[in-house]
């Protein structure tokens, strides 16, 4: 069996924070490891406990979730994603979140079952925005060209050593050369698929679908799958 998840819980609120534990250690492959009342701590124990997953609050004293973000994601030594969690259904709040990093967006008025699996799929790289959240980002950013989406992108990805930026393909895109199967894969994305729906689609194996992804992401220079989605949107392949 492969190892359960790690979940560093942050969030200011103890009562809030000990629901998401006994939610997530009810099931067999999710661990909490860790928990944060404040921005810094969470600085501080993503740093230390090396979690695959922190699920981040907004709103905090000391240093706020969207802060706290920017600094996990620029830390080299950690590996491991965040998935902003919070009460507020705003747009700034998630742009900002994008901005600065996180690799996923939830509502705590979302269900058990909605964060086990934001958590669970957010490990696997998996689709990290609902359909319904990543129209919200296209019609923000890719509506408008010379909006800086890419450029938070470009700079963690340069802060976690990777060799291009996500920019670089809106300025260069007919150097990108993506096989069929790829450019496949990437439309597909693009329409919110998640792994075993490109799966299903093309008749391939998830893992070969995890593989395609990855390519993907290499060539475009992409740090994750939102940044791909808004590419292939600014270019028109949906």
């Amino acid at each position: 069996m492969s190892e359960p998840v790690r979940v560093l819980l942050v969030d200011d609120h103890a009562v809030m924070r000990a629901g998401f534990r006994m939610i997530l250690e009810a099931q067999h492959d999710i661990t909490v490891v860790g928990e944060a009342a404040t921005g810094s701590e969470a600085v501080a124990a993503a740093s230390a406990l090396h979690p695959d997953v922190i699920c981040m609050d907004v709103q905090m004293p000391d240093m706020d979730g969207l802060e706290a973000t920017r600094r996990i994601v620029a830390d080299p030594s950690v590996t491991g994603v965040v998935v902003i969690v919070t009460t507020f259904d705003r747009d700034d709040y998630l742009f900002q979140a994008l901005h600065a990093g996180a690799s996923g967006f939830l509502l705590k008025n979302a269900g058990p079952e909605e964060l086990v699996t934001a958590v669970r799929v957010a490990a696997a790289g998996d689709a990290l925005l609902s359909p319904a959240v990543t129209r919200r980002v296209i019609e923000r950013f890719a509506a408008s060209p010379t909006d800086p989406v890419d450029a938070p992108t470009a700079s963690m990805a340069a802060s976690r050593a990777t060799s291009s930026s996500v920019a670089a393909p809106r300025t260069a895109a007919a150097t990108i050369e993506l096989t069929e199967r790829e450019d496949d894969v990437l439309r597909l994305l693009a329409e919110a698929y998640s792994n075993a729906e490109i799966a299903a689609a093309l008749f391939i194996g998830e893992a070969t679908v995890k593989t395609h992804v990855s390519n993907v992401l290499q060539k475009l220079g992409a740090r994750d799958r939102v940044a791909a989605v808004v590419y292939a949107h600014r270019h028109g392949m949906v």
